[in-house]
């Protein structure tokens, strides 16, 4: 993969065609040495956030040796790049045929339920296997998320605390998980999940051997910043301590959106400018699904493709490339004025999501990847600079 010491360079150098991932390799090393080194748990690292290969290596050689696989696909990808790591596979509706080929095939031992037919049907395509670790996942609240995820998955108190009896008549070993949803603003989010699982426990009357506290831990992006990392892990360390489980019991999270986030920005081109509304080449059905669909704020810049002076900020509504009007930015943005036709928009921290979310509809979908050097985007994980425009709030570049 080729370097650029920024996307300035990449416009300068290339004009580039296609939308540009722009790759900060340092970034996903720090924030996975900044788990593996800060927070006392096993972090799986959710591949669904960002599966490409490059941000893999990245984490692998950042530290983190375990994955949250929630396909098959996933399951393989992982288990041909990184021979030697383990892989949980924590989707909680699974195929039956993958369920047995990532026991047999894959060597997967680490499997999630919610339900007591998903459980019974893992027993099953692992012919009632002795050395399985069972997951329990809890429903809980998700208040304080951006996007809650109560509604699909995890069992009641009840149900829950029927699971892990089961479960605890068959498996090596038995855990509880939970999810407070995505992107969660609360640290106290987590000591209310704990504290849930705890009186499930102690309902089942059962010896847990994990608690898996899940994913949701953030990333900054252009609007609220969240709390410091210190935060969630104090928060969860302290909750944790006041569990019903065992004195070993192990402490694990599936950390995604805030491992990946920063690897990644996005440059795109300006195909159009129809006074200020501009058309760009990558939109809601390519990486800035989030930005559409979920009103997400992502830090921006713009770049000028013929490298004049850009000068005060008015405000621009942004369509992307297909031919459906509901492909347009949630938000107006507000850029340089005198946008046009050769220009550029960098669109910052979107390494979560961004690239995974991307369909081909309409024949668009295509992009490439390039290495840089700078570091303008806000970081969780380092001092970073504030070269950053906010959808809808007026600044200057």
């Amino acid at each position: 993969m080729h370097t650029y010491a920024t996307p300035y360079n990449i416009v300068r150098n290339l004009q580039p065609e296609l939308p540009v991932y722009c790759f900060r390799p340092e970034r996903v090393t720090a924030s996975a040495r900044w788990f593996v080194e800060k927070f006392p748990a096993q972090a799986f690292y959710a591949v669904k956030a960002n599966p490409a290969p490059h941000v893999l290596d990245a984490l692998w050689e950042g530290g983190v040796r375990s994955f949250d696989a929630a396909s098959e696909k996933e399951i393989q990808l992982i288990h041909g790049r990184f021979p030697g790591a383990r892989i949980a596979f924590l989707h909680p509706v699974k195929p039956r045929h993958a369920i047995k080929r990532a026991y047999e095939n894959y060597g997967v031992r680490i499997f999630v339920t919610d339900t007591v037919a998903e459980l019974n049907k893992i027993l099953e395509a692992t012919g009632h296997a002795r050395d399985l670790t069972i997951l329990v996942r809890i429903a809980v609240s998700c208040d304080g998320s951006a996007l809650p995820l109560a509604n699909k998955f995890g069992a009641g108190p009840e149900e829950a605390a029927e699971i892990l009896r089961l479960a605890r008549r068959h498996a090596d070993e038995v855990g509880v998980s939970f999810h407070v949803g995505s992107q969660a603003m609360k640290p106290s989010a987590w000591a209310q999940a704990m504290a849930d699982a705890s009186r499930i426990i102690i309902d089942a009357g059962v010896t847990v051997d994990i608690v898996d506290v899940g994913g949701g831990f953030p990333a900054i992006y252009a609007d609220t910043a969240p709390p410091e990392m210190d935060d969630y892990v104090a928060m969860v360390m302290r909750s944790f301590e006041n569990m019903f489980v065992l004195e070993n019991a192990e402490l694990w999270c599936e950390p995604g959106r805030a491992l990946a986030a920063e690897a990644e920005s996005l440059l795109v081109r300006v195909d159009l400018a129809k006074g200020n509304t501009l058309y760009i080449n990558d939109g809601s059905y390519g990486s800035l699904y989030d930005a559409v669909h979920e009103r997400w704020e992502f830090p921006i810049r713009a770049i000028p493709g013929d490298g004049r002076k850009m000068g005060r900020m008015v405000e621009y509504t942004v369509y992307g490339p297909t031919c459906d009007s509901t492909d347009k930015l949630a938000e107006t943005v507000w850029l340089p004025a005198g946008m046009t036709e050769g220009d550029y928009i960098e669109f910052g921290n979107i390494g979560a999501y961004g690239r995974a979310m991307a369909t081909r509809f309409n024949g668009f979908g295509e992009a490439e990847t390039l290495a840089v050097q700078d570091a303008p985007w806000p970081s969780l994980y380092g001092a970073a600079s504030a070269e950053v425009v906010a959808f809808g709030s007026k600044a200057t570049n």
